[in-house]
C-alpha cells in the first residue's frame, strides 16, 4: 500500500493512506511512499525519493498532475508561510496539528499519485541500498539538536567579526540538515534550513557543544591521496602520506614534506606534469582510463556522474572519496545502536561522535571501524575535546 507520511519527527507519527489519516496505530501493509522517516526504519517499505535521486515532487510530477499539484502546492507554501510569520517552531510542533485536515488528504493523495508514478516509470538505482541506509542516518542526524553555547564567545566579544557572527547565530536553526544529492560527486551539502556546520568559520566552532560530554572527531590522513593509491592498487602506507611520498623520491628539488605535497598536487591533475616515479605509484592515467568512458565517471561503488576527461579524475577522486567516509558513518552508525554515543554531524571527509564519558573506552573501537574500509586500510586522525573548536589529535 502506498502512503505519505505526516511529519518526520519521533514524536509526531502519522500517515495517509487509501484516503484516510493514521496516527500512531500504522497499518502493517505499508510498502511504498516519498521518503523516509525515523519512525519507520525497521520497516521494508521503497523510496520514491530515491528512485529519482534526489528530484523533488515539483521535478517528477506527471503533466497529468501538473495544475493540480502546483495549485496545491502553492497553498502548502502558504501555510509554511504563515506558520514562519507566526513564529511557530516546526522542529517542536506537529505539522499535521497546524494545517486543515481536508487540505491534508488532498495534498496527500496527489504526493501518493506522484510517488506511484516515480515507482512505475524510474528504474530503482544501482546503489539504492546505500542511498536509503545514507538517507536513514542523515534523517536521524538531522533530528538531533545541537548544543550551541554562545557563550563560548564571550572573551572576544570585542570583534566586530564575532559579534556578527553571535548575532547571526542567534538565529540558526541548532540542527544540521544535509542533501545527499547537493552535489556532482555525491559529496554533502547543507540544507538552506541547517545549521551550517559545514562553512562555519573554524574559531566559532567552539560555541557547538556535544549532548553528552566530548565529541571524538575521526578523518582520514590525505584521504583523497589514500584514494587514489587504493584505485592504482597500492598498499597503503601506515605513516603521514606526504612524508611518505618524499621517502619514494619525487625528484629534483623536492627535499621537504612541504615539498612533496606541493609537488605531489601540482602532478595529479595537471596531465601536462610528467613526474615518473608518481606515476608508478599512483598509476594516475590508468586510474582515469578504467574508470572514465563515454564522457561518464564510474567509482567503484557503482556511483556514476557526467564528467568531461579534464574534471574525470577529480570527480572520481572526489565522489569515491565522499563515499568511502559515508559508508564508514553508516558502519559506525549502526555499531552505536545500542550505545548512549552517537553520530553527531559530518564535516567534509571527518566523522564527529557525541560520546558520553563512560563510552570513551570505545575509542579504539571506533577508530578501528573507521580505517577498516572497503578500499584498504587507512591511516586515521583522531581528534577528542569538550567542544567542537578544541580538539586535540589523539596520542598515536
Amino acid at each position: 500500500m502506498i502512503f505519505q507520511t505526516l511529519d518526520d519527527k519521533n514524536e509526531c507519527v502519522g500517515i495517509y493512506a487509501e484516503g484516510k489519516l493514521s496516527f500512531d496505530d500504522l497499518p502493517d501493509d505499508l510498502t511504498a511512499c516519498w521518503a523516509p522517516v525515523p519512525y519507520l526504519e525497521d520497516r521494508e517499505i521503497e523510496y520514491a525519493s530515491l528512485y529519482c535521486e534526489g528530484k523533488t515532487p515539483d521535478q517528477v510530477c506527471p503533466d497529468s498532475l501538473r495544475d493540480d499539484w502546483e495549485d496545491c502546492n502553492e497553498k502548502m507554501k502558504a501555510f509554511y508561510r504563515s506558520l514562519m510569520l507566526g513564529q511557530v517552531n516546526l522542529d517542536e510542533n506537529c505539522f499535521f496539528d497546524l494545517v486543515p485536515i481536508r487540505f491534508l488528504i488532498k495534498y496527500c493523495e496527489l504526493r501518493t499519485k506522484i510517488t506511484k508514478h516515480v515507482l512505475d516509470t524510474y528504474e530503482k538505482p544501482k546503489n539504492y541500498d546505500y542511498l536509503l541506509k545514507m538517507t536513514k542516518l542523515l534523517t536521524k542526524i538531522g533530528h538531533n539538536k545541537l548544543n550551541i553555547g554562545l557563550s563560548a564567545l564571550n572573551s572576544s566579544m570585542h570583534r566586530e567579526k564575532t559579534r556578527r557572527f553571535r548575532e547571526k547565530a542567534q538565529n540558526l536553526p541548532n540542527f544540521v540538515r544535509y542533501n545527499l544529492f547537493g552535489t556532482k560527486t555525491g559529496r554533502l551539502a547543507t540544507k538552506r534550513s541547517s545549521f551550517p556546520i559545514m562553512t562555519m568559520n573554524k574559531e566559532f566552532r567552539s560555541v557547538v557543544k556535544p549532548n553528552n560530554d566530548y565529541f571524538l572527531e575521526l578523518d582520514f590522513n590525505a584521504a583523497e591521496i589514500r584514494t587514489l593509491l587504493a584505485l592504482a592498487g597500492a598498499k597503503q602506507p601506515l605513516e603521514d602520506i606526504h612524508a611518505w611520498n618524499l621517502t619514494q623520491g619525487m625528484g629534483e628539488g623536492v627535499e621537504t614534506r612541504e615539498d612533496a605535497k606541493k609537488a605531489f598536487f601540482s602532478w595529479l591533475y595537471d596531465e601536462k606534469k610528467k613526474n615518473d616515479k608518481l606515476e608508478e605509484i599512483y598509476k594516475r592515467d590508468d586510474v582515469r582510463n578504467s574508470h572514465f568512458k563515454d564522457g561518464q565517471v564510474t567509482t567503484p561503488f557503482g556511483n556514476t556522474m557526467p564528467a568531461d576527461r579534464h574534471h574525470s579524475l577529480s570527480y572520481l577522486i572526489q565522489g569515491t572519496t565522499a563515499e568511502m567516509v559515508l559508508r564508514q558513518a553508516i558502519k559506525i552508525d549502526e555499531f552505536l545502536k545500542d550505545y548512549k554515543s552517537f553520530i553527531a554531524f559530518t564535516v567534509h571527509d571527518s566523522v564527529v561522535i557525541d560520546i558520553p564519558k563512560d563510552e570513551t573506552n570505545l575509542v579504539p573501537k571506533l577508530l578501528g571501524m573507521f580505517a577498516d574500509t572497503e578500499l584498504g586500510l587507512f591511516k586515521v586522525n583522531a581528534s577528542f575535546g569538550a567542544d567542537f573548536g578544541n580538539l586535540r589529535e589523539l596520542p598515536k
